[in-house]
């Protein structure tokens, strides 16, 4: 089974400008848990919840200093943000997939078009889950 049978094609990417703020707002109303950075074409990083809660939550548990949360929540992405992406193409095998997201202790891949090197879905490790609910 090739990651592109699964994959979800409907991937909302955010700009490295961005701040947190927004997107904790995306990842809420989109109900994801993980946004690819693009800059001009480009997959540049990967962002999730648990990236922007690690960021945020020492800050916010203090709720001492608002101050201090309003300026994390107007973070850019950019400087919160993964870099050096892993992620994957859609002809690669699923197993291939799985075996990258546990070597690399993620929970979803952008999956990239090999001959343009452009975003062109997501592969979480729920899209690998419901491939397999459907096979047993």
């Amino acid at each position: 089974m090739q990651v592109g049978s699964i994959m979800s094609t409907h991937v909302v990417a955010a700009k490295p400008e961005q701040t947190v703020r927004e997107a904790l707002r995306s990842l809420d109303e989109l109900d994801v848990r993980h946004l690819p950075v693009v800059d001009r074409g480009q997959l540049v990083g990967m962002v999730s919840d648990r990236d922007l809660r690690e960021y945020t939550l020492p800050v916010m548990e203090e709720l001492e200093n608002p101050d201090k949360a309003e300026d994390l929540l107007d973070t850019p992405l950019s400087r919160v943000m993964s870099g050096g992406v892993v992620s994957i193409d859609s002809f690669d095998s699923v197993r291939t997939a799985i075996d990258r997201m546990l070597e690399h202790r993620v929970g979803a891949l952008p999956v990239l078009d090999p001959a343009q090197d452009e975003l062109v879905g997501i592969l979480s490790y729920v899209d690998v889950l419901a491939a397999l609910r459907e096979q047993i």
